[in-house]
C-alpha cells in the first residue's frame, strides 16, 4: 500500500511539457506558435495571467509560462504544482 501511495506522489509531479520563460506577466497561448503554419493544430487562443507564483500552465496544451526573474524562474519545475488558473478570455 505504501509503493502505491509513493507512486501517486510521483506520478503527480512531472515536469510539464514545454517550458517558456516570458518577460511580461500577461502572454498569449495558441498551442502552434512553434510548429510551422500549424495555427490548425494548436487550440483556441487563450490569455493567460502570470501572478505572485510566477509561473502559469495553459490549460489546453499544459505549456507553462515562466515569469524570467521571478520565483519559479530556474526552479525545479517538477517539484511545482500545476498552476492553470490564470486563463482568460
Amino acid at each position: 500500500m505504501k509503493a502505491r501511495a509513493s507512486l501517486a506522489i510521483r506520478c503527480a509531479m512531472i515536469p510539464p511539457p514545454e517550458t517558456v520563460r516570458v518577460s511580461q506577466r500577461r502572454v498569449a497561448c495558441d498551442g502552434a506558435t512553434d510548429i510551422p503554419g500549424g495555427a490548425a493544430l494548436g487550440h483556441p487562443r487563450v490569455f493567460l495571467q502570470i501572478d505572485e507564483d510566477g509561473y502559469v500552465d495553459c490549460g489546453y496544451c499544459d505549456r507553462r509560462f515562466v515569469l524570467i526573474g521571478g520565483p519559479a524562474d530556474h526552479a525545479d519545475q517538477s517539484k511545482l504544482p500545476d498552476h492553470p488558473d490564470g486563463a482568460s478570455v
